[in-house]
């Protein structure tokens, strides 16, 4: 079987949305992506299913959940820079260089969508090559690790979405910072290194590359990680 994980990161990345009735009218089609795949393992599908089953068969209620959750909800934020710079001046230009990135592989973003907005990310990882989205993606798994923990802390089974895409990305969590999942701003606490130079193209192998995401604690003054 081919090494592909395209419409598996397309149909993760649906699931994350705002579930609209329209959105909800399609969901039959993003589990038939996820078991024609197969690039998720039995017990993850079978989580995914059950969410899709929940959302499929939900109402206003489903809606009213999602907002709470991602749009109230700090430490389950989708986006991504919130747990970098807050809302800080940094963020502009980080946004731009993201959606140069994007523009580059021909993935065009309109005004009311951040760039930063996770399930847009995974738009973009998923048109990649297999190997070259599972990079992409593992220089921001740490984050998506924060946010399971924090939907996991809700008993959320939105979990299972972060859950499934740590792994098809190839990534254990034993591998990752063991993070605890914060409300308050992470701004003091997260930095970018000095290679990713506040997300601009200075440290990329060249222009017309994708803009890696590299995301680091902050090392205190004392030289331990400062949480």
């Amino acid at each position: 079987m081919a090494d592909t994980i395209k419409l598996t990161l397309r149909a993760l990345s649906y699931l994350l949305r705002y579930p609209s009735a329209e959105m909800r009218s399609h969901l039959h089609e993003v589990s038939s992506a996820l078991h024609m795949e197969q690039a998720i393992d039995q017990h993850r599908l079978a989580a995914l299913d059950q969410l899709i089953k929940r959302l499929q068969t939900g109402d206003l209620q489903v809606e009213a959940e999602y907002v709470e959750l991602f749009d109230r909800g700090y430490g389950t934020a989708l986006h991504l820079f919130e747990h970098i710079h807050g809302d800080s001046r940094d963020r502009g230009p980080a946004m731009i260089d993201l959606i140069k990135t994007y523009e580059q592989a021909g993935l065009l973003t309109t005004p009311d969508e951040l760039p930063d907005y996770l399930p847009l990310v995974l738009e973009y990882s998923s048109t990649q090559p297999a190997s070259a989205a599972r990079a992409f993606i593992s220089e921001f798994a740490h984050l998506l690790h924060v946010i399971e923990q924090a939907l996991q802390k809700r008993n959320s089974d939105y979990a299972f979405v972060l859950d499934a895409l740590i792994n098809v990305a190839g990534i254990s969590t034993k591998d990752l910072p063991t993070l605890k999942p914060r409300e308050e701003s992470l701004d003091e606490s997260w930095q970018e290194p000095a290679a990713f130079d506040g997300c601009s193209t200075k440290g990329q192998a060249a222009t017309n590359a994708p803009q890696p995401i590299h995301l680091m604690r902050r090392q205190a003054s004392s030289g331990k990680t400062s949480y």
